[in-house]
């Protein structure tokens, strides 16, 4: 058999048919409806004209429709696109102009609000799925026209394991979103490496409440099908409370969780006390868990091991810090994962073997992503020449140190990434669109650290001669025309920028002002 990621839950249907494979409010889903249903909107995509290659943007949220349309996507060789609900119309625009994509499935409101760009996209289909309509008859609505699961049988889409599987768009140090490219073969790839030490089994309920655009997310929901697992699915924006009856409702096995969900879950559980001794494993990537936040994991899930880990999308996971080391390392992201050789290298690309020394991050192995779509310049500034020929290796641009004892431990970005409630910001991205204000004069934006947030961002403005706006009055624009996580947390008006030798801005200086500034301000508070 031709390995392809769609196999997962072929297989899975095969061994356990009438098993749960996802909860999602109060219905249940076994392997071989997903798998059925699954067969019938690949079957309606075929129909529809829809081949091997084209690009299917998914933006459905957290729903048992996203589950059904990722697999239905892969099922005819066509290559998914999976993105959020909250992207403004700028990205959903760029995206499906960038990628090409022929289908959009989406919900209604969001079509509505952007019909006119969708009218003027290459999109050849908009699907809306019914909510009204039982998911068993697989019906989906096509703006207003009920489609019926069509008569003729799936075709084999003759994929072989080195198509593109999918397209995960990724901010980058432009502000412009890149396109991470991944074939079945990294996806497999990443998932068994992913449950070799993770170790999901068919035993385990993830809770799921990630955003499955994400590929944090994505990938709990990829595993927990692989193995024959049930995914406790919730929606994005489910309250703590819930989050946490529910964990207690379906005696939950693992959790996948950012420092913020963390926080959160804590002072409600503080509050009601819930029984989850069913926790047995914590996982943790996209922010860095602080010390902080390892004890409240131990006060809210006594039983649970925690996985602290470290990735990026161009490669899904680097690293991960074995749970017995979580007390003596806590600061380390760890080692690499299964089938995964990484290594530092200093500004003339020699690679380093002082420990202890900064260096960046480079990642060998099956995960590492194809390169950008339709980035040619960007692919070749991430993938290089490996060990072998036609070998690429990902430089990932991360600046980090390796102890003694082969621990890596992350230091800072080379592109100035901000790492804000688990999702990567750029900063230019969010500097263009103030500067684009027409009181503003120039702004940057840097991180700075958040108890809730991993990291907040701190935005300094100047302003043009004789205009006036507050910062408030900034702070509102943000909030109506960004998505939340590229808000600002903190905004300043100043006279000038300071900048460095050579005419750039300091950033460096910036950054030092604005941790006086939090620092100033908590000390403040604590008198």
């Amino acid at each position: 058999m031709i390995p392809k990621i769609q196999n997962f839950l072929e297989e899975s249907a095969h061994l356990y048919p009438n098993e749960i494979a996802v909860v999602f409010g109060e219905k249940r889903f076994s392997f071989s409806n997903i798998n059925r249903q699954s067969d019938s909107l690949a079957s309606y995509f075929q129909n529809i004209g829809v081949k091997r290659g084209d690009r299917v943007v998914l933006q459905l949220g957290n729903a048992i429709e996203t589950v059904i349309s990722f697999w239905a996507v892969l099922k005819i060789g066509a290559i998914v696109i999976p993105v959020g609900t909250e992207l403004k119309s700028n990205k959903i625009e760029y995206i499906l102009n960038d990628s090409g994509a022929i289908v959009l499935i989406t919900k209604e409101d969001i079509a509505v609000q952007n019909i006119e760009l969708l009218d003027n996209s290459k999109l050849k289909k908009i699907i809306i799925p019914n909510k009204s309509l039982d998911l068993e008859e697989t019906l989906f609505v096509d703006f207003g026209r009920v489609s019926n699961k069509t008569e003729k049988e799936l075709v084999s889409s003759r994929t072989i394991s080195v198509d593109l599987a999918a397209i995960i768009y990724t901010s980058g140090s432009t502000g412009e979103p890149k396109g991470v490219m991944l074939t079945h073969q990294n996806m497999i790839a990443a998932t068994n490496s992913l449950n070799s030490y993770l170790r999901y089994s068919k035993e385990d309920k993830i809770l799921c409440a990630l955003p499955l655009s994400f590929d944090y997310g994505l990938y709990q929901m990829i595993m927990s099908i692989s193995v024959g697992a049930t995914l406790v699915l919730e929606k994005e924006s489910t309250w703590p409370i819930f989050l946490l009856k529910r964990i207690e409702k379906e005696k939950a096995t693992i959790i996948p969780a950012v420092p913020t969900m963390i926080m959160l879950l804590f002072e409600q559980n503080k509050k009601h006390r819930f029984d989850l001794r069913s926790v047995r494993s914590v996982t943790n990537t996209g922010a860095a868990l602080t010390s902080s936040n390892i004890q409240m994991i131990k006060n809210i899930f006594p039983k649970a091991q925690i996985f602290s880990m470290y990735g990026l999308t161009e490669c899904k996971r680097c690293t991960y810090l074995p749970p017995e080391d979580i007390d003596n390392k806590p600061d380390s992201v760890g080692i690499a994962i299964p089938n995964t050789e990484l290594w530092l290298v200093d500004s003339d690309d020699n690679k380093i073997s002082t420990p202890n020394t900064i260096g960046q991050l480079v990642i060998r192995g099956a995960t590492v992503m194809q390169g950008y779509w339709n980035k040619p310049i960007k692919t070749l500034e991430k993938l290089k020449p490996g060990r072998y020929p036609s070998e690429k290796v990902l430089y990932t641009g991360d600046y980090c140190t390796i102890d003694d004892d082969g621990y890596l431990y992350f230091i800072g970005r080379m592109d100035h990434m901000i790492n804000s409630r688990g999702i990567k910001v750029s900063p230019k991205e969010v500097e263009d669109y103030i500067g684009n204000i027409k009181e503003v004069n120039a702004v940057v934006v840097t991180g700075v650290p958040h108890a809730d947030y991993g990291e907040a961002l701190f935005a300094f403005i100047v302003l043009n001669s004789n205009e006036s706006i507050t910062e408030k009055e900034i702070l509102s624009h943000c909030s109506s025309n960004l998505e939340n996580y590229k808000v600002p947390e903190y905004i300043q008006i100043i006279e000038s920028i300071p900048k460095t030798p050579n005419g750039k801005f300091n950033v460096i200086v910036l950054k030092q002002r604005a941790l006086k500034i939090i620092e100033e301000a908590n000390n403040t508070i604590s008198i």
